[in-house]
C-alpha cells in the first residue's frame, strides 16, 4: 500500500498540513502532515523535528479506533510515514469544542469558575474559523443564520444537530478509551465536513495532539499535549525536545487504545438443534460487537449431567462468560444454569404464537436465588450481553455508543425527509 501515489493538485494547505487531490482515486484526498508545530493562531511557530510523522500516526490510530467503533469519519487508509488518505470533504468552518474539564481559555471566558469543574453532561462550545478575527466563540443561532452550503448541504437544525450529538459521542468514545491508559482526556476540538460523494455529514480533519487536552492520572502538572508548548516562556532546543517527547509518547500510547482491555465470550445453549435459527441470529449480533460466541445444544431436562458438564468447561477456563439459554416450551435450560453459575444467564425463548404468553412464565418466575434475566429479541440479547461486557471493554462500549448514535441521527435525518416530503 506504501506505493506512490499521483497526486493531482494542491486543494490546501493550513499551519500543519496539505491537502492534495488524488488523480487515481476521484473522490480521495491525500492529507500530508508538516514539521511545524504553532500555537495562538501561529502568532509562535517552530519546526518540530519528526512532528509530521508523529502527528500523522496518532490521527491515523484514533481514526482507526472511531471508524471501528462505528462512527462516521472521512479516514481512509494510513499511506506512509507523514500522510493519510482521506474522502474529499467541504469542510464547515466550525471547531466543535467539548469539555470535560474546566481549564484553558473556559477560565477566561467564565470568570468565577475553578480549574477542575467537571462538566455532567459534557459541555459543548461553537468556534468560527476565522484567522483575522481570532475564531470568535459562536452560538448555535449564529451558525443557523449563516445558512451554510457544502458540497449542495444546507446547514440547518437538523445538521447542527448531528454535529452536536456526534461531537459528545466521538469525546465519550475517545475517554473511554484513554481512562484504559489513566489518562484524563480534559477538552478536545474537532471539525467536521461534508463527504462529497455520499453527502454525509462526517468527522474529518485530524485529531492529534493539537486536538485535545492530555492529563495523566487526571493531574494537569503531568499534561503531554500541546498546550505544553503554548505554555514555553522560551522556546529553546531543550525545551523543543520535551514537547518533541511527549508527542512521542502520546503517539505510542494511542496505539494501546486499539487493543481489547478484556475479551469475553458469549455461550448460547440451546435445548434443540431445531432451535439453530434463532440462535445464529443471536450469534450474527454478538459478531458485530466484536464478541465471540458459540453454540451448544444441551436439554437441561433431559440431559441434566451434560449440561452441567458443559458450563463447567466454560467456567474452567478464565474466560468472562455471558450465557444465553434458547429453549422452547418450558425452559429449564436458563434456570437450572443460572441456579448453578456465578455467570450471568440470559433467557431468550424462542416464543411461538399459540403457547407463547403461557411459555413465557418458565423464564420470568423463578425461584429465589437466580438471578437470570429474560431477553425476547434475539439482537437485544446480545446487545445485553455487549453492555455486560462494555463494563470492562471500551472498544465493546464504543461500539454501542456509536451504535446509539447512528440510530439517533437515521431518526433525525428521516424526520427531516419527511418534512421535505409533506412540503
Amino acid at each position: 500500500t506504501l506505493t506512490a501515489l499521483k497526486l493531482g493538485q494542491k486543494l490546501n494547505e493550513g499551519k500543519t498540513k496539505q491537502i492534495f487531490e488524488l488523480a487515481d482515486e476521484p473522490g480521495h484526498v491525500l492529507v500530508q502532515s508538516k514539521d511545524q508545530i504553532t500555537a495562538g493562531n501561529a502568532a509562535r511557530k517552530d519546526q518540530m523535528e519528526g512532528k509530521a510523522a508523529i502527528a500523522n500516526r496518532t490521527t491515523s490510530c484514533v481514526f482507526k479506533l472511531l471508524q471501528e467503533a462505528g462512527i462516521k469519519t472521512a479516514f481512509v487508509r494510513q499511506q506512509s510515514e507523514k500522510a493519510f488518505v482521506a474522502a474529499r470533504c467541504e469542510m464547515i468552518p466550525i471547531e466543535w469544542v467539548c469539555r470535560r474539564v474546566a481549564t484553558g481559555s473556559f477560565l477566561k471566558r467564565n470568570p468565577g469558575v475553578k480549574e477542575g469543574y467537571r462538566f455532567y453532561p459534557l459541555k459543548m462550545e461553537m468556534f468560527f474559523k476565522d484567522d483575522a478575527n481570532n475564531d470568535p466563540q459562536w452560538s448555535e443561532e449564529q451558525l443557523l443564520e449563516t445558512k451554510l452550503s457544502l458540497a449542495g448541504l444546507t446547514i440547518g437544525r437538523c445538521e447542527v444537530d448531528i454535529m452536536n450529538r456526534s461531537t459528545v459521542a466521538i469525546f465519550e468514545v475517545l475517554e473511554r478509551a484513554w481512562a484504559t491508559q489513566n489518562c484524563t482526556l480534559v477538552d478536545m476540538k474537532i471539525e467536521f465536513g461534508v463527504n462529497v460523494s455520499t453527502k454525509e455529514i462526517v468527522l474529518a480533519d485530524v485529531i492529534d495532539n493539537d486536538s485535545w487536552r492530555l492529563w495523566p492520572a487526571g493531574d494537569r502538572s503531568q499534561q503531554k499535549d500541546k498546550q505544553v508548548y503554548r505554555d514555553l516562556k522560551e522556546v529553546t532546543p531543550e525545551a523543543m525536545q520535551m514537547v518533541k517527547r511527549n508527542f512521542e509518547w502520546v503517539s505510542e500510547s494511542v496505539k494501546r487504545l486499539l487493543e481489547p482491555q478484556a475479551s469475553g465470550r458469549v455461550v448460547v445453549l440451546m435445548g434443540s438443534i431445531s432451535d439453530t435459527a434463532h440462535c445464529e441470529k443471536i450469534r450474527k449480533a454478538c459478531g458485530s460487537y466484536g464478541i465471540p460466541c458459540e453454540l451448544r445444544v444441551t436439554s437441561a431436562h433431559k440431559g441434566p449431567d451434560e449440561t452441567l458438564r458443559i458450563k463447567a468447561e466454560y467456567e474452567g477456563d478464565g474466560v468472562p462468560t455471558v450465557f444465553v439459554a434458547v429453549a422452547g416450551r418450558s425452559n429449564g435450560l436458563g434456570p437450572v444454569m443460572s441456579g448453578n453459575t456465578v455467570y450471568p444467564v440470559i433467557n431468550c425463548p424462542p416464543i411461538t404464537p399459540n403457547w407463547g404468553a403461557q411459555d413465557i412464565w418458565s423464564s420470568l418466575r423463578m425461584p429465589s436465588g437466580l438471578g437470570c434475566s429474560t431477553v425476547l429479541s434475539p439482537e437485544a440479547a446480545a446487545q445485553f450481553a455487549a453492555q455486560i461486557f462494555g463494563l470492562s471493554d471500551h472498544l465493546v462500549w464504543s461500539k454501542l455508543r456509536a451504535s446509539m448514535l447512528n440510530t439517533w441521527v437515521s431518526l433525525k435525518q428521516a424526520d427531516k425527509k419527511l418534512q421535505a416530503c409533506s412540503l
